[in-house]
């Protein structure tokens, strides 16, 4: 930014100060008043006759802001040079004329001071953008909001620039010289309660970068004439260094002036002066004492840097750290604009490659339709067909549950008959089969562990003979040997097995004993009963001569009443018969008389052979028992 643009941006403020109807014109006598105070404050020979002369066609009617600035690009600002002026002076007009009309008394009840506000107007007008309106962006904002809180020794939160940002998002774009004060007088920004502390923070921020202050602090300079060592308060700038008696810049002793060619470096202590560090200048050498290493340090960076940036021809440090920022943002901008540019392309290319799947997925789509409508029409006919081979399953279905009906009607008929008979010998019936269930379980696990003690005897001769056989024969002997060992070993976890079993089966044996003298004595009652109501059925006689030689101890029945084991065998045949489905029982009445007469003796008699066992056959289980 050069020196015009910066003297432009402070008329411009005191130019719309005067524009009071807000529509970019001002009338030509107030623009003589402004001219007249620019020409004062610049030091620049005032010229009346130059502002008629260039509004000479529009008489006394107002003057608009691209009218005014020929005339002042070429009567004020061509002849403003750099050092003729205060440059403070000159803001403070400007500022004076457009806080009339802006700067509210609200603001200066604040934090800030209206002295105050007139230096955050001048780091505004140094940081805002060179377009108008003037706007500082946000980045700088955050900068110079830094630069304070750093100067307070206070550590910046940005979450209320942030609400502010929330709050009214056009911030974002660019923030007026006017919220800004405000906002500051508000303390939103500052996380502060002292206006004392502020103040100091705004003055050391303003001049360090508007007045171009590097650095500034107490040290001892050693005399030119009596050589003697002298407090001074320094104050270092791009070109100067100036020295004063106080740090209320009343009295200056003197200055230093700097160019390209000058020189900084420490120096041995001497004198009882410590931390000594000397300024070699064109004509003179300046010795100098700081506090201690850290300022000495310190104030011999900052004086390099005030020498290099003569050497560069640069006069401002911050002015060139504002390029440098701008420049960043640039940078970033192009890289951001031609990431997007990329990020354009790709995206096209997606979108073409969409297309061109979208186009493949239509044509794919067509071609399973046509296979999808020929599907159909096979699938159509195939469901005519099942329709009808439905039909004529639900006609067959029909016929069948009529006859189903018809056989569960008279399976209805003989369960009641039955049902009387069910109720009186049901505990007899359950006693009888726990106690032939426990007796063939019994003699099952007698046979079973006969047959594995056979087997661990023939295992064990077989073993030993196979031990004699001759060296020849010993890789045979050797796997037959693991054979037969596992084999024993499972027999005898088999027959740990059994014993196990056997013992369960002799408690539930006497628990069915038990449960049996129970139920005898219900059953005398009803023999007579059953004699009469199962005439047709006679198989006594059958058993009789059906009987294997085991049992010829048992007595053979007449035809007419059952014995206690025919009917428990009778009763497990009716129940089997009666748990058959409906779809399986015959139709015809001629079928089951004959399976009562025929099939039903030999089951009787096979089942009579198995549940008939004597006292004898008991009691040879139990010597069998106590032998084992």
């Amino acid at each position: 930014m050069d020196f015009k643009s910066e003297l432009l941006k402070s008329i411009w403020y005191a130019f719309t100060a005067l524009d009071v109807e807000k529509n970019g014109k001002v009338s030509k006598s107030q623009l003589k008043v402004l001219s007249h105070n620019l020409y004062t404050a610049l030091h620049i020979p005032h010229d009346p006759v130059a502002l008629e002369e260039h509004f000479q066609d529009n008489d006394d009617g107002p003057v608009s802001n691209q009218g005014y600035m020929p005339y002042l690009n070429k009567y004020i600002l061509a002849k403003a040079n750099d050092g003729t002026f205060d440059k403070e002076t000159f803001d403070d007009l400007c500022w004076m004329m457009t806080a009339k009309k802006n700067y509210k008394p609200g603001m200066e009840a604040g934090l800030c001071s209206r002295k105050d506000a007139f230096k955050l107007w001048c780091l505004f007008n140094m940081l805002s953008e060179d377009r108008y309106p003037l706007v500082m962006i946000p980045e700088e904002v955050e900068y110079l909001l830094k630069k304070i809180a750093s100067a307070m020794s206070l550590e910046w939160e940005r979450n209320g620039l942030d609400d502010c940002y929330c709050q009214d998002p056009t911030l974002l774009d660019g923030m007026t010289v006017w919220t800004f004060l405000e906002l500051m007088g508000s303390g939103r920004l500052l996380k502060s309660e002292s206006t004392g502390a502020v103040s100091l923070a705004v003055d050391e921020v303003f001049q360090e970068m508007y007045h171009d202050v590097l650095k500034k602090g107490y040290m001892w300079k050693k005399g030119l004439v009596r050589r003697n060592w002298n407090e001074r308060w320094f104050v270092l700038k791009p070109s100067v260094i100036q020295y004063y008696v106080s740090e209320d810049l009343k009295e200056k002793k003197g200055e230093i002036l700097l160019d390209k060619r000058c020189v900084t470096e420490a120096i041995q202590d001497k004198e009882g002066r410590r931390c000594l560090f000397c300024i070699k200048t064109a004509n003179r050498t300046f010795e100098i004492s700081a506090s201690d290493l850290k300022h000495r340090l310190e104030w011999m960076q900052a004086i390099q840097t005030a020498i290099r940036l003569l050497a560069e021809g640069k006069r401002s440090l911050h002015k060139e750290l504002k390029l440098r920022r701008r420049e960043n943002r640039e940078q970033s901008s192009k890289q951001q604009t031609l990431q997007g540019l990329q990020e354009e392309k790709r995206q096209e290319r997606q979108i073409q490659e969409r297309e061109q799947l979208e186009a493949e997925a239509l044509h794919k789509e067509e071609e399973e339709r046509e296979q999808q409508q020929h599907m159909q029409r096979a699938l159509e006919r195939q469901l005519r067909e099942a329709e009808k081979a439905r039909a004529n399953m639900e006609t067959e279905i029909a016929q069948k549950e009529a006859e189903s009906e018809k056989q569960r009607l008279r399976i209805r008929e003989l369960e009641l008959t039955q049902q009387a008979l069910e109720k009186a010998l049901e505990a007899e019936i359950l006693a009888r089969v726990e106690e032939e269930r426990a007796r063939v379980r019994q003699a099952s696990l007698l046979e079973e562990e006969e047959d594995k003690l056979k087997q661990l005897s023939r295992l064990k001769q077989e073993q030993e003979a196979l031990l004699q056989q001759t060296q020849q024969e010993k890789h045979e002997i050797l796997q037959d040997m693991t054979e037969k060992a596992q084999a024993l070993k499972v027999a005898s976890l088999e027959l740990e097995k059994l014993q196990e079993s056997r013992q369960k089966s002799n408690q539930f044996l006497e628990e069915a004993k038990k449960k049996l003298c129970r139920a005898s004595c219900h059953v005398k009652h009803w023999n007579v009963q059953l004699n009469r109501l199962m005439k047709p059925i006679s198989p006594g006689g059958h058993v009789g001569h059906d009987q294997p030689a085991l049992n010829t101890e048992l007595p053979v029945h007449q035809r007419g009443a059952f014995a206690s084991n025919e009917f428990i065998v009778k009763k497990q045949l009716c129940n089997t018969d009666r748990r058959l489905p409906a779809a399986h029982i015959p139709n015809s009445q001629s079928v089951w008389p004959s399976r009562l007469y025929s099939e039903e003796e030999e089951e009787v008699q096979e089942q009579l052979r198995k549940v008939s066992l004597t006292e004898t056959d008991s009691k040879r289980c139990e010597t069998n028992r106590s032998s084992h």
